[in-house]
């Protein structure tokens, strides 16, 4: 039954060949480059007219260790080195059949002598197929190629997890962060597994490896900013475009801000310095990453509905599950406008070219233009609004920081842990309260007052009452994206008895009448620093005016009937 035989194939008939008729069959005749003039017959095939040749290449007709008729492509155009390889296919049928060999094993054999890049290329078919983002099948590659090449790995066989512990250890001695090694060792992880899946491997030789600790080996610590630091990064972010494209470069009045401009090139570099400012509330208040951001459209946002929210497709996420993204009141109305100025803009536009004026802005229109390399932009904001990048702790500011930032007001606002984490959208609560929360922010000095008073013995000092924040008091954290209700409230008056004493004690619940998300009369310094109208002199900026946040709480009071003096 195993035999060798050089199969008929098709191929494109040549550039210049002559097709003409041999009883009743069509041939095709033509001189390549080297040889003598040939004539083979020609077929019709989907493709068009082909011709059929005699393959250069034997191809192994066996059966294997399952009984399976199988045909396997050599490579060979020797018919003894066919034959060679014939034989070990055999062999190996053999041994299956006589159980020495595992169906698996057998299998896996097959891919063992495929060079390690055609593998690589079908792991990356593999993650397209899975919607793994763009960004991260990139990383994928990258990491794959670069530990293929520095470990010498050109074939499975020559996967090793020992060679992968010495890779691991001199680049931990060259100074590499545990984080990287950490991703070119799970890019090499998933790989493993992948081809297990695929019976290209019958085991994972990386599988046990551990990774190293990045808690220890943290190479960027981010840091939260005060609201302060925030109301004058959007103010310079307002300005600084304007401010560049005024400012002179060259000659004697270098550096002065008097350069004059259009009134088309004004408008437009005040648009976009509103826009870079409302990029960066709307990381605050939501939370969002760059690239979720980035991705939003026109139709994910929902401004009309009694809580406004921003609709976040699965496959933009990290985690791959799709949120709905609550937007506070004052943010929902500068995206309002922001979305109004658009529209104005566009028909505008369609004015001018005389097309059909749009009565709304197209739903697949990106709600901002947000550039990839925003951090570089936010350097220089930071530059400007005199903000440090990196603390005296190490601590920098980047693009994340603003989700970090987020992340720590929620939490110096008092919001229930387990809120935050479901505004983060994390996994694990400890991920929001110990990395995306900046300790510098919290008033843990203050948070001693509730402690009680604990007077030593003859100190007849009345004891002081302890200080909950709540006394005649209402709190509404200011970064909050709309998760706690507040503000105007009606209640009933109730009764209740005193099980020690007897006493009737009459008390007022009240309850709130408005969302918070209603944001009619709030005057919130971010929805300042983004829609005040740019003024810029020679002088620079002026100072940004400090501001206090508001507090609101449920109000509970009640008056005892027989008041008693304790």
């Amino acid at each position: 039954m195993a035999t060798v035989y050089k199969p008929t194939v098709t191929k494109a008939v040549p550039e210049g060949a002559e097709i003409f008729t041999r009883k009743g069959e069509r041939y095709a005749r033509w001189k390549p480059k080297v040889g003598k003039t040939r004539t083979a017959p020609v077929t019709k095939t989907a493709k068009g007219d082909r011709i059929r040749i005699r393959s250069s290449k034997y191809l192994a007709k066996y059966r294997d260790g399952s009984g399976i008729v199988r045909k396997v492509a050599t490579g060979c155009r020797d018919e003894v080195a066919a034959r060679s390889l014939l034989a070990e296919l055999v062999r190996r049928a053999e041994l299956v059949r006589s159980n020495v060999l595992s169906v698996a094993e057998d299998a896996a054999a097959d891919h063992q002598r495929i060079p390690l890049s055609e593998h690589f290329a079908a792991y990356d078919g593999h993650l397209r197929e899975k919607d793994v983002s763009k960004t991260h099948r990139e990383d994928r590659k990258r990491y794959l190629k670069r530990l293929a090449a520095e470990c010498v790995f050109t074939i499975l066989a020559d996967l090793d997890q020992s060679v992968m512990e010495r890779w691991l250890a001199h680049q931990r001695a060259t100074g590499m962060s545990a984080r990287s090694r950490n991703a070119h060792l799970a890019a090499l992880v998933g790989f493993g597994n992948w081809c297990v899946d695929t019976c290209r491997l019958t085991v994972n030789p990386f599988a046990r490896m551990k990774r190293a600790n990045e808690k220890t080996d943290r190479r960027r610590k981010r840091r939260a900013m005060t609201e302060d630091e925030l109301v004058k990064l959007l103010r310079v972010a307002r300005r600084r475009p304007l401010l560049d494209r005024m400012t002179i470069r060259r000659g004697p009045r270098k550096g002065q801000v008097a350069a004059s401009l259009s009134d088309a090139t004004r408008a437009t570099l005040e648009r976009l310095g509103r826009e870079r400012a409302l990029i960066y509330k709307t990381l605050v208040l939501t939370g969002l990453r760059r690239g979720e951001l980035a991705s939003l459209t026109v139709g994910d946002l929902d401004l009309d509905g009694a809580v406004a929210y921003a609709a976040l497709n699965a496959r933009h996420e990290k985690n791959r599950q799709g949120s709905e993204i609550p937007l506070r009141g004052d943010l929902t109305d500068d995206l309002r406008r922001w979305l109004a100025d658009n529209l104005r803009s566009l028909q505008a536009e369609a004015r001018r070219r005389g097309e059909p004026i749009p009565m709304k802005l197209p739903v697949d229109m990106p709600v901002f233009n947000v550039p990839k390399q925003l951090v570089r932009i936010l350097d220089r904001d930071l530059k400007l609004a005199n903000i440090p990048k990196r603390d005296e702790r190490g601590r920098t500011i980047d693009v994340h920081a603003l989700r970090h930032t987020f992340g720590t007001h929620l939490s110096k606002g008092g919001v229930a842990p387990r809120t935050a984490q479901a505004a983060m959208r994390h996994s694990d609560i400890a991920l929001t309260m110990n990395v995306y929360t900046d300790p510098k922010l919290l008033d843990v000095a203050g948070a001693l007052d509730v402690l009680p008073d604990l007077p030593l013995d003859g100190d007849d000092r009345p004891v002081r009452q302890r200080a909950t924040g709540t006394e005649g008091q209402q709190f509404v954290p200011g970064f909050v994206p709309g998760f706690v209700p507040a503000t105007d409230r009606t209640g009933t008056n109730q009764s209740s008895a005193d099980k020690a004493t007897g006493d009737r004690l009459e008390y007022r619940v009240e309850t709130p009448t408005r969302a918070s998300g209603d944001s009619g009369k709030r005057s919130d310094p971010l929805t300042s620093a983004v829609n005040e109208s740019p003024q810029i002199g020679v002088t620079g900026f002026e100072p940004a005016a400090s501001c206090s946040q508001s507090r609101r709480s449920a109000k509970l009071s009640y008056t005892p009937a027989n008041r008693r003096r304790v």
